[in-house]
């Protein structure tokens, strides 16, 4: 299937930045910024966190023409409800109008030790409650030089997979993100994000059928800025673009939005 049959995805992840004061005049200046021909050529989302996302829904909400863009959240728990002290359910953020939640960022299974088990169970919440899940997988620089990137994207892809329908997985979307090019200012040619995602689509058909391979979208992330977003997604199996640093600013997260501009 070619790309262009798969409308790309831009999802902006604020991380832990921008109070709600601040997620406001964000929004309002991406709003200024982004015209009804982007929103027809590229689908957006911004991921604040949970402490922006009411006030990001009400601002959209209080616009006189409706928002394309969509809100994202940047994790949560597995369960519905319960004794699960500071954690977010996927039913409560299905309440704010989310549409899609990322899963298994990088740096929640470096930092908070999240494992491929824990991934996949929040995949299935999200699913659950009629919310796409962002799936992240990626390397660290060490595997990649000992040559195991392989090994380490399709074990996750296998994992983060286990027991959903093809229907399921042919919606969702998998962000690779190296590890060794996230927040260094590094990013991966077009080519090594080529490779890695087009393994990604394979693996995928190997598990859920050509359907569900083909309509899967598959973003890059990993220092994405407007002046490499043209090139990366020019590459046939890069779909989209998980955005961090980037997306903190309305006129360079506009800018990648608008990666056709560069081509």
């Amino acid at each position: 299937m070619a790309q262009a049959a798969r409308k790309p995805l831009i999802s902006g992840n604020w991380k832990m930045n921008l109070n709600h004061f601040e997620a406001t005049a964000l929004v309002q200046k991406l709003v200024y910024e982004l015209t009804p021909d982007d929103y027809a050529a590229v689908d957006v989302s911004v991921h604040p966190p949970f402490t922006d996302i009411r006030t990001v829904q009400t601002y959209f909400l209080a616009e006189k023409e409706p928002v394309p863009i969509r809100i994202g959240a940047q994790n949560c728990h597995w369960e519905d409800a319960g004794a699960f002290t500071g954690e977010v359910s996927p039913a409560m953020l299905a309440k704010l109008d989310v549409s899609y939640v990322i899963v298994g960022h990088s740096e929640r299974r470096e930092m908070f030790g999240e494992t491929d088990e824990i991934v996949n169970r929040k995949v299935h919440a999200v699913f659950r409650h009629g919310m796409t899940p962002i799936m992240c997988v990626g390397e660290t620089l060490e595997e990649r030089e000992a040559g195991t990137t392989e090994d380490k994207v399709t074990g996750q892809v296998r994992a983060g997979l286990a027991g959903l329908s093809p229907e399921q997985v042919g919606s969702m979307v998998i962000a690779y993100e190296p590890i060794w090019a996230i927040g260094t200012g590094r990013t991966a040619t077009p080519e090594d994000a080529q490779a890695v995602c087009a393994t990604i689509r394979a693996t995928v058909r190997e598990l859920a059928g050509g359907e569900a391979a083909d309509a899967l979208r598959i973003q890059y992330g990993g220092s994405v800025k407007p002046t490499n977003a043209a090139d990366l997604m020019a590459c046939p199996d890069v779909d989209g673009a998980l955005v961090g640093g980037a997306s903190l600013e309305a006129e360079s997260f506009a800018g990648i939005v608008r990666y056709r501009d560069r081509a």
